[in-house]
């Protein structure tokens, strides 16, 4: 593992946990490393999408009997949709409403996603009360293994950055109560306001500009085809999490099919074999 140009991700041993999508992309060079939140780190929201999908389906419907295939459009939606800013989403939302023209009185973007986070905070709040501040505790809210992930490319010297596409105030405040928002310092990054500037996209660009990185010396984690998509943009390094957020590991098949069709060089179920994964990602 010692000579760099020649590592590739072929160079991989099989294992159960890890599956190699890419065998030419090359391994070994990461100096800095951005995630996504939800789902990759976090599964405080897990389930988000079951209150997405049936508040989507109402808002166009008003009240009004379902149209035949309008579920399955607006699931098939939200799937593709996944780690993209939460106002993107309710201008998709706003536009349906409108194309349907079932609704009396059509709202605009901001109110959709207003009434949507009302709805998930529900749930946040629930499982956020049961935080203590105590590491076990903790982590049962956390993708399994995620924080010795998140210490070993810290202590390897990597650059941490946290983007994700829910509003700036609850990714830091989400961070916070797990105890990972030390990893990242000032680089949290989380929507703001209903702008789309901090798009997973900006921030992976302005990472690599800012630090003149060539593609594999980001690494980019995540859940979602968006931030794979943006990274495969930049040739940046792409590593899918297909965990199943309920267990907190293991695969999730419809997770790897969208991490596979966005394009990443490796998929894993989870961080529980981290310590093996960081001697090939950083050398």
């Amino acid at each position: 593992m010692s000579d760099r140009s020649a590592f590739t991700a072929a160079d991989l041993p099989a294992t159960p946990w890890l599956e190699v999508v890419h065998p030419e992309a090359r391994l070994g060079r990461v100096r800095h490393a951005l995630f996504d939140f939800d789902g990759t780190i976090s599964v405080i929201r897990q389930g988000w999408e079951t209150i997405m999908i049936p508040l989507m389906v109402e808002m166009i419907c008003d009240g009004q009997p379902v149209p035949p295939g309008l579920e399955a459009e607006v699931a098939d939606y939200v799937d593709r949709s996944t780690g993209i800013l939460t106002i993107l989403q309710m201008e998709w939302l706003e536009e349906a409403v409108r194309r349907h023209g079932l609704a009396k009185n059509p709202q605009r973007a901001r109110e959709y996603k207003r009434i949507y986070n009302e709805r998930l905070l529900g749930p946040v709040r629930q499982r956020m009360a049961g935080i203590d501040g105590g590491q076990a505790v903790d982590d049962t809210l956390m993708i399994a293994g995620a924080r010795g992930f998140l210490e070993g490319l810290r202590d390897r010297g990597v650059t941490l950055y946290l983007a994700s596409g829910t509003d700036h105030i609850y990714v830091q405040e989400e961070a916070a109560a797990l105890g990972v928002d030390a990893y990242f310092g000032e680089h949290i990054y989380g929507a703001r306001d209903d702008s789309t500037f901090q798009s997973k996209e900006q921030i992976i660009q302005r990472i690599m500009d800012e630090h003149n990185l060539k593609g594999e010396e980001l690494l980019v984690v995540g859940d979602g085809p968006v931030e794979i998509r943006n990274a495969k943009s930049r040739d940046a390094l792409a590593l899918g999490v297909a965990a199943d957020e309920v267990r907190r590991q293991g695969l999730a098949p419809r997770k790897r099919e969208r991490l596979l069709d966005a394009g990443a060089d490796l998929i894993v179920t989870d961080f529980l074999h981290s310590a093996e994964l960081l001697r090939w990602l950083v050398v």
